[in-house]
């Protein structure tokens, strides 16, 4: 749907989205039940708080300008089920373990952002599924409906709003406990060992690089931009694709003593390749929040849509303000990504940029099992980097799939399976991620990209 008048483009409000068209939103049977629910969401504390998306905000733009990098990263599609503290602990480790890493590699500080406490929906290529015969709405993730292939399970549910807005509330206190509490103090790395450490190939690096960041553990602190003894505090930042417009929409407040509109379920909501549409619903509710925001780019772009896109989000061209999160695949980033750039800098485009080398990557074994190549993952992040360089600039993070599980969905790296092993522990209801071992390889060897390139 074009925007047909300037009134129309300065008139925004929560819930302006709903005249634009909405793609991948499921369709509820009891319209008045969603109501219910959604006025109970407006009334129920926020996620997050203003401030720390604000300071979320201008670490980006710091990293827009390559003073720092990011690591977006953690599951695919959160799942009701594992919202249990060793799985969060776990995740948490990992996200520790890499950005420690990565601290090492780049010298420069890391924000942590973790695809957790609300990535619950996913979109889907096709609104129904069919086996054996019977066709039923396609699994959309534990916040719409359920993944038995069932009429009762797949029909949405309003009630799972609920259930995700409180799984996400129970993740959150419990990440931000940890944190407090001294569980991610630099001064005591071993603290988010993981139990696989000892027993991966990788041990032994991992463990050198930690007693070293003991021991230098001033010039930590001065990377990190903080005084001795504040090391114990470390920022982690929330993140989940904006896909359930409404739920969104319940939660997006105005604060006291801050202008603006705040989507208040996390602190950086970014919008996928299936719903990026520059006249879409999803683009017109991010343009009115004051969180960071993200869209994912991939082959099919054109210079329009990325003009649209900047004049939509960020119209004044602030650093901090809009991520480009590009997903091309191993085969396609030589030929697309320099023509995205160039298409950002005509529409004078101010970004910071993200890797995904994650979804361009995804393909079917012969046995019909979805799965992604370590090996294909690596290779977009390496040219990723010597693309950005090429031309002028700084690839500014990575945004990543992974679990702190022992699962096998990823083909190869130190601790992958084959592909005949896939089966061994997949878990996914959705897409393949890497798992503890294989996340932290990819981490040093991003590490030492970034080593080598300085």
């Amino acid at each position: 749907m074009p925007i047909e008048n300037a009134a129309e483009v300065s008139s925004w409000s929560p819930d302006s989205w709903r005249r634009r068209p909405a793609l991948q939103q499921p369709e509820y049977p009891d319209r008045a039940a969603l109501e219910g629910v959604l006025a109970e969401l407006r009334q129920l504390p926020p996620l997050v708080t203003s401030w720390e998306i604000v300071l979320l905000r201008q670490q980006l733009a710091e990293a827009a300008g390559g003073a720092r990098f990011v690591l977006q990263a953690g599951d695919c599609a959160e799942r009701f089920v594992d919202c249990r503290s060793a799985r969060i602990a776990n995740m948490l480790k990992v996200l520790l373990q890499m950005s420690l890493v990565l601290v090492a590699g780049a010298q420069k500080p890391v924000i942590r952002i973790g695809r957790f406490a609300g990535q619950y929906a996913k979109p889907r290529s096709a609104g129904e599924e069919t086996r054996d015969g019977l066709e039923l709405p396609s699994y959309r993730g534990d916040i719409i409906n359920r993944p038995e292939f069932t009429a009762a399970a797949r029909a949405a549910d309003p009630q799972l709003l609920l259930r995700g807005y409180e799984r996400s509330a129970l993740t959150l206190n419990f990440i931000r406990a940890l944190v407090k509490g001294g569980f991610a103090d630099l001064h005591h790395p071993e603290y988010f060992d993981l139990d696989w450490v000892e027993h991966s190939p990788l041990a032994d690096e991992y463990h050198r690089m930690a007693a070293s960041i003991g021991e230098s553990l001033r010039f930590m602190e001065h990377v990190l931009g903080v005084r001795a003894g504040e090391t114990d505090r470390i920022d982690f930042f929330t993140t989940h694709e904006a896909l359930h417009l409404a739920y969104e929409e319940a939660q997006t407040r105005r604060v006291p003593r801050r202008p603006g509109w705040f989507n208040l379920t996390t602190h950086f909501p970014w919008v996928g390749l299936r719903t990026n549409d520059a006249a879409g619903a999803h683009i017109e509710y991010l343009r009115g929040i004051e969180n960071p925001v993200g869209v994912k780019v991939g082959p099919g772009f054109t210079a329009e849509q990325v003009a649209r896109w900047m004049e939509a989000l960020d119209p004044e061209r602030q650093p901090g303000r809009l991520t480009l999160i590009h997903r091309f695949g191993a085969g396609r980033i030589a030929e697309a990504l320099p023509r995205l750039i160039e298409a950002v800098r005509a529409a004078g485009g101010r970004p910071l940029w993200i890797c995904d080398p994650m979804h361009g990557n995804t393909r079917l074994t012969g046995g019909g099992v979805k799965t992604r190549r370590f090996e294909d993952i690596y290779a977009e992040v390496e040219q990723a980097f010597a693309i950005h360089q090429a031309m002028g600039q700084t690839l500014g993070g990575a945004h990543i799939e992974l679990t702190g599980e022992n699962v096998t969905e990823c083909i190869g790296g130190a601790g992958g399976p084959s592909e005949e092993g896939l089966g061994e522990a997949y878990e996914s209801e959705v897409d393949p991620r890497l798992n503890y071992e294989q996340s932290l390889e990819l981490a040093f060897l991003i590490a030492r990209k970034m080593k080598n390139g300085r």
